[in-house]
This record gives structure tokens, sequence and C-alpha cells, in this order.
């Protein structure tokens, strides 16, 4: 039994075809990257977009509670009751 030897072009056109192989592979390789760090940005947004609802459903639900009003009348609006004494304390 009698092997054929290969070829140069033969030898040529293997080696494009692997060249070309690992040229793609890396490219893909580095779109993947890109797509996980997207994903992990992504997830972080809806995260904080999840908080953020959160805290718009508990203010929703809380709206008519006199404690959550003056609790944002405190902080949001810096209201403070008669007698009490108001301290700022800056660096």
């Amino acid at each position: 039994m009698k092997t054929k030897k290969a070829g140069l072009l033969t030898k040529i056109v293997v080696s494009i075809l692997l060249i070309y192989a690992a040229v793609t592979l890396l490219h893909v390789r580095g779109q993947i990257a890109g797509a996980e760090s997207d994903v992990q940005s992504l997830t972080k947004q809806v995260q904080a977009q999840v908080q953020h609802n959160t805290e718009l459903a508990n203010a929703i639900e809380n709206r008519d509670d006199p404690s959550y009003i003056k609790d944002i009348a405190q902080d949001k609006l810096g209201l403070v009751e008669p007698g009490e004494k108001v301290f700022n304390v800056t660096d």
C-alpha cells in the first residue's frame, strides 16, 4: 500500500485554513468576553432598577402614613417640629 505525499499546494491550503480557523476562534472569544461584560453591566442596572421600583412601591404604599410623611418632610425639606433643635455638622 502506497501513501501519496501531500504536495506543496495542499500544505499551503491546509496552513491557511488552520490560520483562518485560529483567527476566527480568537475573534469569537473576544466577542464572548464582550458579551459577558455586557451581561454583568446589565445585571447591575436591573438590580438598581428593581431596588428603585421597590422604593417607589414602598412610597406609594405608605403615602398616607403620618410618620412616613414626617420622615420625608424632615429628610427632603429640612422641616423640624416646634421645640426641635437642628445641628449642622461640617468638616
